[in-house]
């Protein structure tokens, strides 16, 4: 069992916007004092992963069903009818971001965007990396002063493009 202090639990402003699958996993998932990581263990995914399952933002397979069943206490076939289908990712909030930490990470990219470019095309050319062959990971470093550092890490296939 984890620190409850520490166990991200669903904020309420956004309820509307999520599916009915979010309320269902984050009450499961505070009633457990489950943290993504242990989540994330069971499911055998990376903690991003299992916290997009929860806000809707990714597709469940049938053993995640399984296996979320067995580890929240919740009904396969409930968890079947409201994880099986197909996500509808980029609804959960208004753009620009209001959640501070959310606009951070837009700020990031508001502030550093051009040179990410740029430095990514003389690496590997023209092109894009992918958000669909990626994945991601929040790590947590502390320096040796004790200050907490995130440090979070974007790995996408580079897709390069093609003239005509």
């Amino acid at each position: 069992m984890a620190d409850n202090s520490k166990i991200a639990v669903l904020d309420s402003s956004i309820v509307d916007r999520l599916p009915l699958s979010s309320k269902t996993l984050f009450d499961a998932k505070a009633s457990k004092s489950l943290t993504f990581a242990s989540i994330a263990s069971a499911l055998e995914r990376s903690e991003v992963a299992v916290a997009a399952l929860f806000y809707g933002q990714a597709q469940a397979s049938p053993a995640d069903v399984s296996k979320l069943s067995s580890l929240l206490s919740i009904p396969e076939e409930v968890l079947a009818e409201q994880l099986l289908g197909f996500p509808d990712r980029g609804r959960a909030g208004p753009m620009p971001p209001v959640e501070p930490l959310i606009y951070r990470l837009y700020e990031i990219v508001q502030n550093y965007g051009y040179a990410y470019k740029a430095v990514l095309n003389e690496k590997f050319g023209d092109g894009i990396m992918s958000a669909i062959s990626f994945s991601t990971k929040v790590e947590k470093e502390v320096d040796d002063k004790g200050a907490e550092w995130a440090v979070i890490t974007l790995r996408g296939k580079w897709l390069p493009f093609t003239r005509f």
